[in-house]
């Protein structure tokens, strides 16, 4: 599985081509900004790019939706208790306008597929109503609900910590310690790292 992350926008937002190498096929988690950067990174892995998975709606995840989209024909993907934050332009690309409405409203237990490879859909809601997370063996793309040493904030319209509380201990924590975690933003973690120094999981 080929994994790049670009850390687009003024507040780095983590950004993910996940492919499938011997097929050429390929994701785009949370293009939040800078689509000449994704674009130019998807040119030169030579992916095919399937789907536009967003694991949330709010601003600085869907800066590039757009550009991305029409650079790529791909299919936008996004829980369909987020997909109304698709109606408005994100302010870290104003020119852009509002992102195009999803093709694909998911639900939790859905697969995105690309290539031989698929993703499962982990609904987590918390930071918002439809916040997903994306888990391979080895692998879960956390978006804004799981962070190295943090959890997403709940004070946005929607968010709930005791929801965001709850889909990190049934959804996140249950998995194996040695599953890498691709945040939506800042560095890497594993799930057994989170579980062990991740200071909001302690004592629950």
């Amino acid at each position: 599985m080929i994994i790049e992350k670009l850390e687009v926008g003024p507040i780095a937002a983590n950004c993910y081509i996940v492919g499938d190498e011997g097929k050429h096929e390929g994701i785009v988690i949370d293009p939040g900004a800078e689509a000449g950067r994704i674009m130019k990174k998807v040119k030169e892995l030579n992916l095919r790019i399937r789907t536009i998975v967003l694991t949330h709606t709010h601003p600085d995840h869907i800066g590039a939706v757009k550009a991305v989209k029409e650079g790529t024909k791909a299919e936008i993907a996004v829980h369909g208790d987020d997909a109304r934050g698709l109606q408005t332009p994100s302010p870290f690309a104003p020119s852009q306008g509002a992102p195009p409405a999803a093709a694909r409203l998911l639900k939790g237990g859905d697969t995105v597929t690309f290539g031989d490879l698929s993703l499962l859909v982990l609904h987590t809601p918390g930071h918002s109503p439809g916040g997903i997370c994306l888990f391979a063996q080895g692998v879960v793309f956390t978006g804004d609900t799981l962070f190295n040493q943090g959890i997403g904030r709940t004070d946005f319209p929607g968010g709930s910590t005791g929801q965001l509380m709850n889909s990190i201990h049934t959804k996140l924590m249950v998995l194996p310690d040695a599953t890498k975690v691709y945040p939506g933003h800042g560095p890497d973690s594993t799930i057994g790292d989170e579980r062990r120094m991740n200071p909001w999981l302690q004592g629950r």
